[in-house]
């Protein structure tokens, strides 16, 4: 492995404890502009220290993202269907590698959909992909995805992930789910673990901590934090457990005590006189 791809692997898993903390923000490519991430701007600013990384598309990077961050940024290179459209999982290749280089790119990722109708297209796509990318020292994460009718479960993700290794990928995206140690053992390469829907704030902190105990390097983790009333407070949280070891009573703990704090501080934050002639 040449030494800027070692390099750049290692700014997204931190090489002192192999763990990984990813905020994902690269879902208006195919749902729009989604529930509490209208304005990503606004909503990157306050969690970007935060995070080791940041999964973006290209457009919301260029707008909404302060080009003085150290902030590693895994670009997603894939798209071309709506949360409409007649089939998700039809995607092609949408961000040149020029480009790629050009916003500085930590990674790049992209969707693969096993068992679906285009599983064919989205796997050539990414070994295509990963050949272009070893060119230039860029990592590719993989992002799987596995047929409606095939569920979420430990034999059809062991699939998916395997098969996206196979292909070239350095890094896996993928579900949590029963006997995840399975997932993992028989994938060669580090998972991240995807946030998926929101759900209570405790259960996202459960599902960070099942993910690390079971063999994952991290979480790449979105709504979980973003559509919760306090997104700085959770993503503190979180981190607490991939990088800090805390237990998810731990870590809930924490987090109601940032809440508490928060709120303490926004009743004794004097608001400004109002002023008629403005």
């Amino acid at each position: 492995m040449d030494w800027g791809l070692k390099n750049r692997i290692s700014s997204i898993i931190k090489p002192q404890n192999n763990r990984a903390l990813m905020l994902a923000v690269d879902h208006g490519y195919f749902l729009g502009p989604t529930e509490k991430l209208e304005d990503p701007k606004k909503v990157i600013a306050p969690l970007l220290k935060h995070c080791d990384s940041l999964m973006v598309t290209r457009g919301v990077q260029r707008t909404c993202v302060s080009a003085t961050t150290d902030t590693p940024m895994v670009l997603r290179v894939s798209g071309g269907s709506s949360i409409i459209g007649e089939d998700l999982s039809q995607e092609d290749i949408t961000v040149s590698i020029e480009d790629a280089i050009r916003l500085n790119a930590c990674a790049l990722a992209m969707s693969i959909f096993v068992g679906s109708k285009y599983e064919y297209q989205t796997i050539v796509n990414l070994g295509k992909l990963v050949g272009e990318a070893e060119r230039y020292g860029l990592p590719v994460l993989a992002v799987t995805a596995v047929g409606k009718e095939l569920g979420k479960d430990a034999r059809y993700l062991s699939l998916a992930c395997r098969v996206a290794a196979e292909q070239g990928a350095h890094i896996v995206k993928t579900y949590y789910c029963n006997n995840f140690e399975k997932v993992v053992q028989s994938c060669p390469v580090p998972i991240i673990v995807a946030g998926g829907k929101k759900i209570p704030e405790r259960d996202a902190l459960q599902l960070t901590y099942n993910a690390i105990r079971g063999g994952a390097v991290g979480v790449d983790m979105g709504r979980n934090i973003w559509q919760s009333e306090h997104p700085v407070s959770m993503i503190r949280a979180v981190r607490s457990i991939v990088h800090g070891n805390s237990n998810v009573d731990q870590a809930f703990k924490l987090y109601k005590k940032l809440v508490s704090e928060e709120s303490k501080k926004n009743s004794t934050t004097p608001k400004k006189p109002f002023n008629p002639e403005k």
